[in-house]
C-alpha cells in the first residue's frame, strides 16, 4: 500500500489536537489528524468529557487566527473575577475571601469557559470547513519510523502516512512519545478529581471560585444557564479514597456533601450531569521533541487542574510551533526547528509545573497549623497590590 503524504500528522483528537489541526490547516499546511475514539459531542452521552476549559486572554488570539473563536464565542462564559476562598478552619466556612479582578489588568475578562464536550463538537464542525485538514475519528496511530527527512506513521486502519512533522497530542500515555523513546517524570499525589456540572439558586456573577480546605481545591467555574438556572462546572479534588467514596454516594447525599464543601457560597448545589473521576498527577516529558516529532499538551506536560493552566500551556505550545513553522515553512519539522521549540517551551513548562505542584500541595494540607499558615499567606500576598498584579499576569502567561 502506497503511503499517503501530508505536511503534518497530528496524533490525538482531543481539544488540543483539534485546535492544532485548525491552527496548522488555517496556516496553509496539509494536515491529517487521527484519534482512535470518535469525539463525544453530546452532553449526556456516555463517555462525554464533563470537564470544562477556561481559555485565558492570550489564547483567544490563537483561536481567532485559526478561525475558531467566532464559532466558540457564542457559547463562552466570561470569567471576570478569580475568587480564592480559604475554608481551612475547624468548620467548613469561609474565613478568607480574596477577589482578583480582571479590570486590574485590562478591559477584557481573565478568560472564557466552555464545556469540553461542546468544544469538541464545535471544533470538529469547524474542521469540516477546512480543505487542508483531514480529520479521521476512529483511527489511531500504531508505529513511528523517522529519518532525517520525514516520518512514517502506521495507522490502526492499516494505512501509513508520510509526514514532514508529527505532532503528538495523544495524551499523558502518548503512543508517539513512547515510540520515540522519550521519557517522562511523573509525580503522583494520591488524589483524584470529580468533574461534573451543577445548578444553583444564586448567580455566579462571572466569578470563578476556588475553595481551599484539605485534599485539594473545590472549584466552581461559571457556565451558561442550564434549564433556566445559573450553572457552574465543578472540579472537586480530594485524596483518592475520599474521591471514590463521594463518587459512590447517591444523588441526594452527594448534593448535601458538595453544598457543604462549597460553603454554600452559591446556595444549595444541584447535580446537573453525570459524575466523572480523574486521577491527578504532574508529568513533564524529558524532551519536547524527537526526530520529526513535537510533543504538545498532555503528551508533553500534565498538571493538576488549578488556575486554568493545563490547556493554556498547551495552546502556548501550539503558538510556538506555528510561529516557528511559518518563519521557515521549507524547514518544517527539521532538527533546528524542533530544537528551537524545545528550548523555547521547556523552561516555562518546568517552572509552571513546579508552581502548580506547590499550590496543589498547599491545598492538600490536612494539619490545622499548616492550613492556618496557608490562610495567612493568601492574606499577605493579596494585600500587596504589585504582587497581586504580578501573580495575575503570571497566571495569564503574560510574564514568566
Amino acid at each position: 500500500m502506497t503511503p499517503e503524504t501530508c505536511d503534518i500528522l497530528i496524533s490525538g483528537g482531543g481539544v488540543a489536537g483539534l485546535t492544532a489541526a485548525a491552527v496548522f490547516g488555517t496556516a496553509g499546511f496539509r494536515v491529517i489528524c487521527v484519534d482512535p475514539a470518535p469525539p463525544v459531542t453530546e452532553r449526556d452521552s456516555e463517555g462525554a468529557d464533563l470537564r470544562s476549559t477556561a481559555f485565558l486572554q492570550p489564547a483567544r488570539d490563537l483561536l481567532d487566527r485559526a478561525g475558531l473563536w467566532d464559532r466558540l464565542a457564542p457559547h463562552a462564559q466570561p470569567l471576570q473575577t478569580m475568587r480564592i476562598v480559604d475554608a481551612g478552619g475547624e468548620k467548613p466556612e469561609p474565613r478568607v475571601i480574596r477577589d482578583f479582578e480582571a479590570s486590574e489588568l485590562s478591559d477584557l475578562p481573565f478568560g472564557w469557559n466552555l464545556p469540553n464536550w461542546l468544544l469538541r463538537r464545535e471544533m470538529q464542525a469547524h474542521l469540516r470547513t477546512l480543505d487542508r485538514v483531514d480529520f479521521r475519528p476512529g483511527t489511531g496511530t500504531t508505529t513511528l519510523f523517522t529519518r532525517e527527512g520525514e516520518a512514517r506513521v502506521g495507522l490502526t486502519s492499516g494505512g501509513r502516512v508520510t509526514a514532514r512533522l508529527v505532532i503528538a497530542a495523544d495524551g499523558r500515555a502518548s503512543p508517539m512519545r513512547e515510540a520515540a523513546s522519550i521519557g517522562v517524570r511523573t509525580t503522583r499525589y494520591g488524589q483524584k478529581a470529580l468533574a461534573f456540572a451543577v445548578t444553583h439558586p444564586l448567580p455566579h456573577g462571572d466569578v470563578s471560585t476556588e475553595i481551599h480546605r484539605s485534599g485539594g481545591p473545590f472549584t466552581l467555574v461559571p457556565l451558561p444557564d442550564h434549564e433556566g438556572m445559573p450553572s457552574s462546572a465543578v472540579v472537586w479534588m480530594e485524596d483518592g479514597p475520599e474521591a471514590e467514596r463521594l463518587a459512590a454516594l447517591d444523588t441526594a447525599a452527594f448534593e448535601a456533601e458538595m453544598s457543604i464543601r462549597s460553603c454554600h457560597l452559591l446556595g444549595p448545589l444541584k447535580l446537573a450531569s453525570r459524575r466523572t473521576v480523574w486521577p491527578i498527577i504532574s508529568q513533564v516529558a524529558d524532551r519536547l521533541s524527537g526526530e520529526r516529532l513535537a510533543l504538545v499538551a498532555e503528551a508533553a506536560h500534565v498538571v493538576p487542574p488549578i488556575g486554568a493552566q493545563g490547556l493554556n500551556m498547551s495552546l502556548k505550545d501550539l503558538a510556538c510551533l506555528r510561529d516557528l513553522a511559518l518563519k521557515s515553512p521549507a524547514t518544517l519539522g527539521d532538527r533546528a526547528m524542533l530544537d528551537a521549540y524545545h528550548a523555547a517551551r521547556h523552561p516555562d513548562i518546568r517552572a509552571r509545573v513546579t508552581g502548580i505542584d506547590i499550590l496543589n500541595r498547599a491545598s492538600q494540607l490536612h494539619a490545622q497549623p499548616l492550613r492556618d499558615a496557608r490562610a495567612k499567606a493568601l492574606d499577605a500576598l493579596y494585600a500587596m497590590a504589585p504582587v497581586r498584579r504580578m501573580l495575575m499576569q503570571m497566571g495569564l502567561g503574560m510574564r514568566a
